[in-house]
């Protein structure tokens, strides 16, 4: 096997900048539509009951979107799903604005947009049963005035089996580094129906950091 040549300093220079930055390691990228839904009681927020024949979380509660797809913004992948997940026209969809995103410790990351959905449009449409088991709708006055219980779990990591720590140099023992994961959980009674319903994980934290953003 040819040794491989080293670039020339030009050569770096060059690479250096045509190189498009991006995290080291390998990630996964997705992207949310936080729907709010107008309606002559005030304004509520749409969630999805995820299907139960879906292999990551089914069953749970969630807000339309996935995973971002080539070349596409994080927007245009929140208003797909959107499309797609509620079986609507892109046009029953205002995109207000972005939210804050979310970096979770499983090497992925989370944008979330802020959208207006037509009733009229979603009141003709079903969703698809492929990914959605069904949909529900809360006030949003109800987060507005309930805070979410928080819990704090701690992320350790778990070290491969012969790890040479005596080459770096700890003969016995190192202090790595940990972290943690909130955890909130609304608990939404529906005033009509009596249906209890458990948002929590990364929805809950989308929520309730949109809520907070919203109240300035």
């Amino acid at each position: 096997m040819k040794p491989m040549l080293e670039p020339s300093l030009d050569e770096i220079r060059e690479r250096v900048k045509g190189l498009t930055p991006s995290p080291i390691g390998r990630y996964e990228y997705y992207s949310v539509l936080i729907p709010l839904v107008e309606r002559e009681e005030g304004l509520r927020v749409l969630f999805e009951v995820r299907a139960d024949s879906l292999r990551r979380q089914p069953g749970e509660i969630s807000f339309p979107g996935g995973k971002i797809e080539g070349d596409e913004t994080p927007e245009t992948c929140a208003v797909r799903e959107a499309c797609e997940e509620l079986q609507i026209p892109r046009d029953a969809i205002e995109v207000i604005g972005e939210l804050n995103y979310l970096i979770t410790y499983s090497n992925s990351a989370m944008y979330a947009f802020l959208g207006l959905i037509d009733a009229d449009a979603l009141s003709r449409s079903h969703p698809n049963a492929a990914e959605v088991k069904r949909v529900f709708e809360a006030p949003l006055r109800f987060f507005s005035e309930n805070d979410p219980e928080t819990y704090v779990n701690e992320i350790r990591p778990v070290i491969a089996k012969g790890f040479p720590l005596e080459k770096i140099p700890f003969k016995t023992e190192y202090r790595w580094r940990t972290g943690t994961a909130t955890v909130p959980i609304y608990t939404y009674r529906d005033t009509d129906s009596g249906e209890e319903f458990v948002i929590w994980g990364l929805t809950a934290r989308l929520t309730q950091d949109f809520v907070e953003a919203i109240k300035g």
